[in-house]
């Protein structure tokens, strides 16, 4: 019978052995599982920088209203990232998400998203669009204008912490800022007051009272809908009711209940472009299963870490990247034979090392 403490020596050198091994391992796929950047078009750069002075313009604002950018939520000056909490509070946000969506380059991103759903000048997209990412939101409209694309967009004003949570300067304020100031020219087709039931019923009654008003008077249609269905259906019309009576692609932006519905099986789109979608029961559809189960593409931005990892995105960076320098990258589709490669072999080491220990306890 061999001494006790030997066998305790082979045992180490077997740990040590499979430790190196899987740190060679991973070494070598991060080596050769770098995706290749995506070449920056004429389109994409354009976009970036329209993003570039939209975002100017809504910092020019606050500094011509006197309305103060807290640094330490908004390091970049961008006016973009609100308080956690107001009254149009409607649910948890995470602060460094929303500081990623003003990058610029997200509008790059967007471009080659929509190229990826087949759409080209001339088309028309969908786009429903909470508050809760108003970078998001110029992203979308800046990417389908660089590419000559009608963007019919519809904005909920609802915003989860962070996003456009001032009530002085909500996302229709903000959308016609950018109006007023031409870096937009496609105005929004319609507005709702988001939260509860998609009619602010979440809302303290005098301020959803003020809210109300103000969409009167900016003449932008309301949907004020409670009904999931009748929701939907309202905003299908206004989609599919233009002269082409078709959207070649849906963008949804943050995480409106009627552009999401009430299924649990929209956890299942994956952060940014999806062909196709399990699909639920009618009662429990949002726009965004309407819009699949036609067989139109979602880009689906609300999961923002997950869309930075699956392309490449910088994550919270400190400070903006300048137009056309983010090092944005595809999401690459299946593994390839060297990621297989690698892996056998790594597990084959693991094995070998296994069975010669073994064989030398025996």
């Amino acid at each position: 019978m061999r001494p006790v403490q030997l066998i305790d020596r082979r045992l180490k050198y077997r740990i040590v052995a499979a430790g190196i091994v899987s740190l060679l391992a991973w070494f070598l796929l991060q080596a050769t599982s770098q995706r290749p950047s995506l070449p920056w078009s004429e389109e994409m750069l354009d976009a970036s920088q329209r993003t570039e002075r939209a975002v100017a313009a809504v910092a020019r604002y606050h500094v011509a209203a006197g309305t103060p950018i807290d640094g330490s939520l908004d390091p970049n000056r961008t006016g973009l990232v609100g308080p956690e909490y107001s009254p149009l509070y409607t649910t948890l946000g995470q602060l460094e998400a929303k500081r990623t969506t003003t990058n610029p380059d997200v509008a790059g991103l967007v471009v080659h998203l929509l190229r990826g759903a087949g759409v080209s000048a001339g088309d028309t997209i969908a786009v429903g669009c909470s508050a809760s990412f108003p970078a998001l939101m110029i992203a979308t409209v800046t990417a389908a204008e660089a590419m000559g694309v009608r963007p019919v967009t519809i904005l909920s004003l609802g915003a989860s912490a962070y996003g456009a949570t001032r009530p002085e300067l909500n996302l229709l304020d903000i959308y016609a800022l950018l109006l007023s100031e031409g870096v937009v020219a496609t105005a929004p087709v319609a507005v709702s007051l988001g939260g509860a039931g998609d009619v602010g019923a979440d809302f303290d009654p005098a301020f959803r009272e003020r809210l109300l008003q103000q969409i009167e008077m900016s003449d932008v249609p309301l949907i004020y809908e409670p009904d999931l269905r009748a929701n939907v259906a309202r905003r299908m019309a206004i989609y599919l009711g233009g002269p082409e009576g078709r959207v070649t692609a849906f963008v949804n932006i943050g995480g409106a209940d009627a552009n999401l519905g009430t299924s649990q099986l929209v956890l299942g789109a994956e952060p940014g472009l999806n062909t196709e979608l399990a699909l639920p029961p009618l009662a429990q559809r949002g726009v965004l299963f309407e819009m699949a189960a036609r067989g139109v593409p979602v880009i689906h931005l609300l999961n923002i870490r997950g869309l930075a990892l699956r392309y490449g995105l910088p994550w919270d960076p400190i400070p903006l990247p300048a137009p056309g320098t983010s090092r944005l990258q595809d999401d690459g589709g299946a593994r390839d034979l060297r990621f297989w490669l690698i892996t056998a072999s790594y597990f084959a080491s693991l094995g070998l090392i296994a069975v010669i220990g073994r064989r030398r306890l025996i």
